[in-house]
């Protein structure tokens, strides 16, 4: 039986795994935008007033399309060294992609249900799948013996306080609390500001 820093898989069948789930959660996010099969507009006010009952699904969906990119985005960042994965970081690979695969669930709640509740489970979502990635970044560099300054660990410290903040805004106001997502923008900034030299 293989130890831990063994490796007992290419990371490039890993690599090929997260494409996949990342590609097939993006896909599904946009089956939660739906328009009624008798859904029959009779001008242009109908169409507009239809798009306005499902701007929270909309919203959902361009957040959740966003972040997913995003992390979709960081965990290609991660380095290929070495080639092959421990089992402890094909573990973590694992269970951050059990949390990616629960995004269009969660979309679909927070986009269909007006209640903090959906807000809380959304933020649960992509803060654990957050925290998976961390957890994911520093087994990476154990593996490998390398520090990596590039391991997205600021923006997914981000990506948990906008969380945070939904949940707190979501006390308040469930409309907005998704909009609290839209400080993931600064990542760039936050990267260049909190992250290794």
């Amino acid at each position: 039986m293989a130890s831990a820093g063994e490796g007992v898989i290419t990371k490039a069948r890993l690599d090929a795994l997260t494409d996949g789930v990342f590609a097939f959660a993006m896909t599904l996010l946009v089956l939660n935008l739906e328009v009624p099969e008798d859904f029959d507009p009779k001008g242009p006010g109908d169409l507009l007033d239809a798009f306005a009952d499902h701007l929270d699904a909309m919203v959902a969906y361009v957040i959740s399309f966003f972040l997913l990119g995003r992390r979709w985005f960081g965990q290609a960042r991660i380095k290929p060294e070495p080639d092959t994965a421990s089992a402890l970081y094909a573990k973590w690979v694992l269970i951050h992609l059990f949390f990616i695969t629960l995004v269009p669930f969660s979309t679909e709640i927070a986009g269909r249900y007006d209640l903090a509740p959906a807000v809380w489970l959304f933020a649960a979502n992509m803060s654990l799948a957050a925290l998976a990635a961390i957890r994911l970044s520093y087994v990476s560099e154990k593996d490998s013996g390398l520090v990596d300054p590039d391991s997205g660990r600021p923006e997914l410290g981000l990506l948990i306080a906008s969380a945070a903040v939904s949940v707190i805004v979501s006390f308040f106001d469930t409309d907005l609390a998704m909009l609290a997502y839209l400080l993931n923008i600064a990542a760039p900034v936050v990267r260049k500001r909190f992250g290794r030299a």
